[in-house]
């Protein structure tokens, strides 16, 4: 797990994060936010707050008194101890796309499938700079809808050993995540004390959370698994086109969510979740990469922190359809305020492209080797009399080069960033080698990745358990 030391960059005025302030405050108090979920309803009701009809409005005083029910800092449990994580600070953790029913490998794209998503969790596996395969790192649509959470969630469980996330599209589906979680690391208190995945609980933005997801919602806090209450903002859409406006919605959705998790439980983990973006106001579709984005990204660090919860930010974000310079270069738009704003928890971080449509198997290569390069410049520089090389100066004097210098050869393996993917060779030579560009030296390290891939151990006996979980519970389910 990255521990991001360098400093915040923090955009936002004491004056603005006033007004913005006031802006959340209205909106919860004049227009209110609809709650699609009776169950929640009823525990708003029981804390004396306003409900007509399905729409609940809150007293910030009181949101805020729940919010700082919330702690700041918690722990994850990963299968593998080493690969455990904990949530909040300067902690960044990174996980993979999160969704797409589409898949493309080179100039083909089809309709993902199981055994896609497991070659995901295995390059998830194989690489140290991803802390997790998320959820739904593609929607395999080749088996049964009811019941192929249970085969994501047991993907997860066994071709991995870091932390996973739960499924979140029923309350149903968040108690088999939560029964398989118990069978792995050993029963409900277990898993009660120390948490074993995250769930992302989005908002059907503007200002509603569907009863779905406050079923999983529900499920999750009583387990005191985190949750990632998350406003889905494209501007345009979802909200106004001004940032301003989408961060005060930004706001009140998520201490909405936030609030209900802590009467639910109180002092349940969980995250400030952001996805803001903007649409293109020619076409209407969806932009990725924007510096509206990058922007929207920095403010909601700032905020977060002003309210002292862990959030959730950025990822390898693009519209383009495919890992050409556009994927790039879009990325790294909003990796790099990713950084800047010391995201907590980051999805989406490997994979992602044309709009979050499709995960790509060679874009899940680039973006890992921009997430490498991120947390080598995002490293704090440590300068000592080591460091500043007297002793090479001496050795080489005025008008020599370094390269034969015993301070060269004693640091020469490490001292500099070795590229997994870029290309430094000169042209004759790239040319002797095929002349492949990056996408396709991507699909090549992808391959060889996939075939070195081995299986992290598991007990025996907690495999063959989890096993008859699922197919007991999809033969329950009619599948």
């Amino acid at each position: 797990m990255f521990r991001n030391a360098m400093p915040r960059y923090e955009v936002l005025s004491d004056e603005a994060m006033a007004t913005l302030d006031k802006g959340w405050r209205r909106l919860l108090t004049e227009v209110g936010v609809d709650f699609m979920s009776e169950r929640a309803r009823e525990v708003f009701r029981g804390a004396e707050q306003r409900v007509e009809g399905d729409t609940v409005f809150l007293d910030p005083e009181f949101v805020l008194e729940q919010v700082a029910k919330v702690p700041r800092e918690f722990a994850v449990a990963a299968r593998n101890p080493e690969n455990s994580l904990r949530i909040g600070g300067d902690g960044m953790a990174f996980g993979a796309v999160y969704g797409p029913p589409f898949v493309r490998q080179g100039d083909v794209r089809w309709d993902a499938s199981m055994e896609d998503f497991q070659a995901f969790a295995k390059l998830t596996q194989s690489f140290s700079v991803l802390d997790s395969a998320g959820g739904v790192v593609c929607e395999p649509n080749d088996v049964p809808l009811d019941s192929r959470h249970l085969d994501m969630t047991y993907a997860l469980q066994t071709l991995t050993d870091k932390v996973y996330m739960g499924s979140v599209v029923s309350g149903e589906n968040a108690r088999d995540t939560i029964a398989m979680g118990e069978i792995l690391f050993g029963g409900r208190e277990a898993i009660e004390q120390t948490p074993v995945s995250l769930s992302l609980i989005n908002c059907n933005s503007p200002l509603r959370w569907d009863d779905r997801m406050l079923d999983a919602l529900f499920e999750y806090t009583l387990a005191n698994q985190p949750v990632i209450v998350t406003p889905f903002l494209l501007m345009g859409a979802m909200s106004p086109v001004t940032i301003p406006a989408a961060l005060v919605q930004q706001i009140a959705e998520a201490l909405s969510g936030v609030a209900l998790t802590q009467l639910i439980r109180p002092g349940a983990p969980v995250v400030f979740g952001s996805f803001l973006s903007n649409i293109d106001m020619q076409s209407g579709s969806p932009c990725f990469g924007t510096p509206e984005s990058a922007i929207g990204q920095l403010c909601t660090g700032q905020i977060a922190r002003h309210f002292g919860l862990p959030f959730r930010s950025g990822g390898g974000l693009t519209s383009s359809q495919m890992p050409d310079a556009q994927a790039g270069y879009e990325a790294l738009m909003t990796l790099l305020p990713t950084f800047l704003a010391g995201a907590n928890w980051v999805m989406h971080s490997a994979g992602w492209l044309e709009g979050g449509l499709v995960a790509c198997y060679e874009k899940f290569v680039i973006d890992v080797e921009l997430l490498q390069m991120l947390q080598v410049e995002f490293t704090p520089l440590e300068i000592d009399e080591a460091s500043l090389a007297f002793d090479a100066h001496e050795e080489v004097g005025q008008g020599g080069h370094f390269l034969g210098a015993m301070h060269t050869m004693e640091r020469f393996r490490t001292c500099f960033y070795r590229p997994l993917l870029s290309s430094s060779e000169n042209y004759e030579r790239w040319m002797r080698g095929g002349g492949a560009d990056a996408a396709a030296r991507a699909a090549k390290i992808c391959q060889q990745r996939l075939e070195e891939y081995a299986p992290p151990p598991i007990d025996d006996a907690v495999r063959a358990e989890l096993e008859e979980y699922v197919v007991r519970r999809r033969a329950e389910l009619g599948d």
